[in-house]
Parts: C-alpha cells; structure tokens; sequence
C-alpha cells in the first residue's frame, strides 16, 4: 500500500454489534496503514449512499458474508464492479463466513486488515444470473423435500399399497429424493425432465461454469461451460452464497470471466496459484 493511499471502510452494524473489539482491533490496523475514512451506516440504505460517495478512496467492508455479497450486488447493479479492488475484514459468527473463508481472506481482524494493507489484487469470476442477481461462490440445487426415487424397485405388494393409498410415500431402504429438471449447457442437454436427477451443482473456475449433474442411480454427468439453465419441472429452490432462492421454474447463469477483483494475502515466496 503506497502512502497516498485511501480508504473508505464501511462497517456493518451487525458486526459492530457482535463484535465490537474486534470492529476496533480492524479500524486500528487500518487507520494506522492509510489515510482512511470510517463510515457507520445503520441501514442497507446508508450502506449503499455510503458506498456510492466513495470517491477515489478504496473499499474496504467490515463484516460477514452477507455484507460482501450486498457489496458486491451494489457495484454489480451500479456496472462500478469493474472499477477497483474490494476488500473485506469478516467479521461475525463462524457460520456466516464460509464464502469470505472459501475466497482466501485470512480469518481473524488482524490478519484481514493486514491482507488489505499488504496484499495483492486477485482477479476472481462471478456468476450473474438472468434476474442480474451474483454468485460469488458456487450453486447447488438439491431435490426438494417429499420427491422420493428408490435405488432398488418396491416389492409388489408394497407398489400395491403405495398405488391404494396415493397419499402416503412408502420409500425402500436406500430411498433418495429426486427432482425433475432441463439441465442445459451452453445449449447442450445435460439432462431433461423425464429423468430423476438427486442434485445439480455448479461452481466458476477459469473462466468457465463446472457443473455436476447427479443422477440417482448413474455415475455424475460432468460439463464445462459458459452459460447453464435450469428448467423445472414443477418448481425448485437453490442455494447460493449461503442464500436459498424462492421457489422458480427457470433460471440462467452466465459467467464472467475476472469481473471483479478482492485483495487478499500475498502468496508467499516462490509459491504458486493453484
């Protein structure tokens, strides 16, 4: 960090809330590197006005991973993501920062704030949805409660039962829920909506979408691409950076390649990227 550098750190209030001395150990480190201004927004909307006066001053927010995920949503939204490196200093319960973890930021407010002091600008992919929504991380798509496939066929009598009663599930041992989707990469069919599907996941790496598509009863279907859409049958929900999506029929991601870019800690000597 050069000694003209700025720094607007924006500090969530759930974070100060949690964790106040933690909050403190993070402005001192901060403070005592660069020129740096502290704002201390009190609602999402004072976060983004605090966010959009930034200037020149680099970002830096203090908080979970919902407060990088908001942050990153803001300047998506704004087209700023493009602009200049983001930082974070996580801060707040240990479940709430996986995605922050998973990046590569250092766990612990001295060691993120000496990242965003002395670290390095890493170019990172994002994927961006049809509802202009982001995915810092990876999506799953698990089945939805109540779908029941059998990995061996029912007894006769049981299918018996089963078709009698047509309210209650009558599961084998070894039954796994399934759901029914169009699973599409870059326009090619992965899997349609005849064929029971335990879950599809989907992650951005080099540029391009990983996806894994697990049938039931058949090894995974792997697939790289740049686009993936999801069609339901009937309606299904999905995870992503420690969200769960409402229930919808349909939905595109798209990758961008290096669209964003988050400070993290230099890689030690003669060490390389994995």
């Amino acid at each position: 960090m050069s000694a003209h550098d700025q720094l607007l750190v924006v500090i969530d209030p759930v974070a100060r809330r949690s964790d106040g001395e933690s909050v403190r150990i993070a402005k001192d480190v901060l403070c005592a590197a660069a020129e740096t201004k502290i704002c201390l927004p009190d609602s999402p909307e004072e976060f983004a006005r605090a966010l959009a006066r930034r200037g020149s001053r680099r970002p830096v927010v203090v908080g979970d991973d919902r407060t990088l995920l908001r942050t990153v949503t803001l300047l998506h939204r704004e087209r700023e993501l493009a602009d200049g490196a983001l930082s974070v200093v996580p801060i707040g319960a240990p479940g709430s920062l996986e995605l922050t973890r998973s990046l590569g930021v250092p766990p612990g407010a001295v060691a993120a704030a000496r990242a965003v002091v002395d670290g390095v600008v890493r170019r990172l992919d994002l994927l961006v949805d049809d509802g202009d929504g982001v995915v810092l991380g990876g999506v799953r798509i698990p089945a939805t409660p109540g779908r029941v496939a059998l990995r061996e066929p029912l007894p006769a009598t049981v299918w018996s039962t089963l078709v009698r009663t047509l309210v209650r599930t009558v599961p084998a041992q070894g039954g796994i829920r399934t759901h029914r989707l169009r699973v599409e990469a870059d326009g090619v069919l992965l899997t349609d909506v005849d064929e029971p599907v335990e879950a599809v996941t989907v992650r951005s790496l080099g540029g391009v979408a990983e996806i894994l598509v697990r049938p039931p009863n058949a090894p995974p279907v792997r697939a790289e691409a740049r686009t993936l859409t999801v069609t339901g049958g009937p309606e299904f929900r999905y995870h992503a950076d420690s969200r769960t999506s409402p229930p919808i029929h349909h939905r595109t991601w798209t990758v961008r390649e290096n669209a964003w870019s988050l400070t993290l800690p230099a890689l030690p000597a003669g060490a390389g990227e994995s």
